[in-house]
């Protein structure tokens, strides 16, 4: 098998050794640990994000998936830790991170186009110049024609590439999604993970997607960080090398792809037993 695995046992010095070996980091996770009150969520994880790249959280349910995701964002406070963002500590929400929701979060009161541009609304930002922003990710996602329909007209799969369209407005530099596509059906799943990898491919943004799907993660992904059970750590680092540059439809049927999902399932089969 071609891609690169790293271990990653969670220690300073092994920290210190990854993120001085680690290629740019947008997000650099430093020893983070969440407690739900006798509940420990997360424990001393640390975690670099590289630049420009998509890196996907996998792991068993109830694993802290999303409560990392969320303290990346600046939505949960870590109870020790830290996240540096582009070197910057997170101290909460800022506009150099978007967060896509699992359950779509649109005004339902709201037409696809004010949707969209509802963040640009926010910052102030001229209503010809946000339209026209708005106008250029509705393309992108493959919703023109839909700028003045309703989130009720839409079907569950255009509801959630709103929500992408939206997060991609706001020309944020990091994108948090949090199982964007497990509403969706498979054949719209499949041509969602073809779009995302254009969009890393073209957007020059940094990505990190939470995903319970070991074939998801590895289709699209850059980097897959394998967490351990509740509380959570990273278990593993897999780079698949071998197939990122090829064509959409060649992906699924490369050697190495079939090697990492069956590795993947063999380390996280005792966890679901």
């Amino acid at each position: 098998m071609k891609g690169i695995i790293v271990a990653m046992p969670q220690t300073e010095a092994t920290m210190k050794k990854q993120t001085s070996a680690a290629p740019d980091s947008a997000v650099s996770v430093r020893n983070v640990s969440k407690n739900y009150g006798t509940v420990e969520a997360l424990k001393n994880l640390s975690l670099e994000f590289p630049r420009g790249q998509l890196t996907s959280l996998l792991g068993p349910s109830g694993c802290g998936k999303t409560t990392l995701l969320k303290i990346i964002a600046g939505l949960l406070q870590p109870t020790s830790g830290r996240i540096e963002v582009n070197g910057a500590e997170v101290e909460g929400p800022g506009p150099d991170r978007a967060f896509v929701f699992q359950d779509f979060a649109l005004l339902p009161w709201a037409s696809v186009i004010r949707n969209v541009a509802f963040g640009l609304e926010l910052r102030g930002v001229a209503k010809s110049e946000r339209e026209s922003i708005a106008e250029r990710y509705i393309r992108d996602v493959g919703l023109t024609g839909f700028e003045h329909s309703y989130p009720h007209e839409l079907s569950g799969g255009m509801r959630q590439r709103v929500g992408l369209a939206r997060a991609l407005s706001v020309d944020a530099q990091v994108l948090l999604l949090d199982e964007p596509f497990s509403a969706v059906d498979e054949q719209t799943r499949r041509k969602f993970q073809e779009d995302l990898l254009s969009l890393v491919k073209h957007e020059n943004k940094t990505f990190i997607f939470v995903t319970h799907s070991i074939e998801e993660a590895v289709y699209v992904s850059d980097q897959i960080a394998i967490l351990l059970p509740r509380p959570s750590r990273v278990s593993e680092i897999i780079r698949p090398t071998g197939f990122r540059h090829k064509d959409v439809d060649s992906i699924r049927r490369d050697p190495e792809y079939l090697d990492i999902v069956d590795q993947i399932w063999a380390s996280l089969r005792s966890y679901v037993e």
